[in-house]
């Protein structure tokens, strides 16, 4: 019986958004031995996710789950720059910025630009057709959908979406590289909110109704769902843990692209997006959160 063939395993990774997901993604991949170039236009949100980035691993190896030496050895597979050239030697480049395809359209035609002809790009949205995303580069058969679950470290899915375009070697390239990272993949047609959103997104919208409308607390809610339906997480709690702003967005791509009635945001769900209430990375949403100490 033949060796089966090797998996392809990119040298350079380049991550555009150092975000929660951005940042999560960086993680993982320099934890398995991967080189990380991590790139935002913000410094500020560079040293926030390298801060992060480290406290995490720092936990890990108090906890066990790795060895300090491998914490430091991922520490330095991590660069970061604030210019898109910084990746102009990466062979595949995962796109995690906020989910606004005005903006991912524009990374996109920046990075068809900077990252070399046979480099993939891949983006991490959570609800935008990759076809159109493609689109706005001239490489649209070497564009993918690589939608992380959040948080990164944790969560063991990656959800693969092909556009219309994308070749099958990029397919596969994109799951030997999911598997790569310890994590296991579902694949999706390129439809709005994919599968994990479609389905997701509604329930914690109607999770919201339910609070607007007073039938019960945000505690209560998310005990009945936690304890009621064997979840591990209630639905505003998970909310809060995504970021209010990044739901909405879900939300209005489902309504927008589908047409249907039934994705129309619940106004409670607007009124806090509006109030800048976004979550656990505000520390503010349906919840309040301490802010660490460090």
């Amino acid at each position: 019986m033949p060796a089966p063939a090797a998996v392809w395993i990119p040298r350079v990774l380049g991550i555009v958004g150092s975000g929660q997901l951005g940042a999560g993604i960086a993680q993982v991949a320099a934890t398995n031995g991967v080189s990380v170039v991590l790139c935002d236009a913000s410094s500020s949100a560079l040293s926030r996710a390298v801060g992060g980035i480290s406290r995490n691993l720092g936990r890990l190896v108090e906890k066990g789950v790795l060895r300090d030496e491998d914490a430091k050895a991922a520490e330095q597979r991590l660069t970061t720059s604030c210019d898109l050239d910084a990746l102009s030697g990466a062979e595949y480049v995962v796109e995690a910025v906020p989910e606004d395809e005005d903006l991912k359209k524009s990374i996109f035609r920046q990075l068809d630009q900077v990252v070399k002809p046979d480099g993939i790009l891949a983006s991490n949205t959570s609800s935008i057709s990759i076809t159109r995303i493609a689109a706005a580069t001239q490489r649209p058969e070497q564009v993918v959908g690589m939608h992380f679950m959040n948080p990164v470290p944790v969560m063991p899915l990656v959800e693969i979406v092909r556009g219309i375009a994308t070749s099958d070697a990029v397919f596969a390239a994109t799951k030997g590289l999911a598997e790569h990272l310890g994590k296991t993949v579902s694949i999706s047609l390129d439809r709005p909110g994919f599968i994990v959103n479609r389905i997701l997104m509604p329930m914690i919208n109607e999770a919201f109704f339910v609070l607007m409308e007073g039938v019960g607390t945000a505690e209560d809610i998310d005990k009945g769902m936690k304890l009621g339906t064997a979840h591990k997480m209630g639905p505003l709690h998970l909310a809060d843990f995504i970021g209010l702003d990044t739901c909405l967005s879900i939300m209005r791509v489902l309504q927008a692209q589908t047409g249907d009635p039934k994705y129309r945001p619940c106004p409670l769900l607007v009124q806090y997006v509006d109030a800048g209430w976004l979550g656990k990375k505000v520390y503010k949403g349906v919840y309040t959160y301490a802010k660490p100490l460090d």
